[in-house]
């Protein structure tokens, strides 16, 4: 079955159906392959559901976390976060991607991040040493995040 069939036989489906489908997938690749397809899809694909919490990671068993491929990677920060950037409220992120994925476009909303596969040089580097220092953190990312009222953070450290 070609592309073009899919989403034929996609836009046949009445809404709510789309969404029982499409909730049952993971809204990384949903967005990374249907977004932009058509009005429809664009739509519905917005939805907060599907936009509020990124994890702009591959997730393995073992709780092992990987990297997004380049392609997929170019597409979000290109395409996709730009569109939807103040629809996310939570981003999970690698070390590999972070500061890509963060300068990509501003994230009004975003209260919590999630740091993975980061390694303890680089998070001594991020949070010189203290919980989190707000204020520097404010003024190097205001223009991405606005002004930030509470934030919250996890981490996965590697040594």
């Amino acid at each position: 079955m070609c592309m073009e069939d899919l989403v034929a036989q996609l836009n046949d489906l009445p809404d709510e159906i789309l969404m029982i489908i499409f909730k049952k997938m993971h809204n990384i690749e949903l967005l990374y392959f249907l977004i932009g397809v058509n009005k429809r899809l664009n739509k519905v694909l917005h939805d907060s559901i599907f936009t509020r919490r990124l994890s702009l990671l591959s997730h393995f068993s073992n709780d092992i976390f990987y990297q997004l491929t380049d392609p997929m990677l170019n597409r979000f920060c290109l395409q996709i976060l730009p569109q939807i950037h103040d629809k996310i409220e939570w981003l999970d992120l690698d070390s590999f991607s972070m500061e890509r994925i963060l300068r990509a476009t501003n994230y009004p909303n975003l209260y919590r991040l999630g740091l993975f596969n980061i390694e303890a040089e680089m998070a001594v580097h991020l949070f010189s040493g203290k919980i989190f220092d707000l204020d520097s953190f404010n003024d190097k990312y205001a223009k991405v995040f606005g002004e930030i009222h509470s934030f919250e953070l996890t981490s996965n450290i590697v040594n």
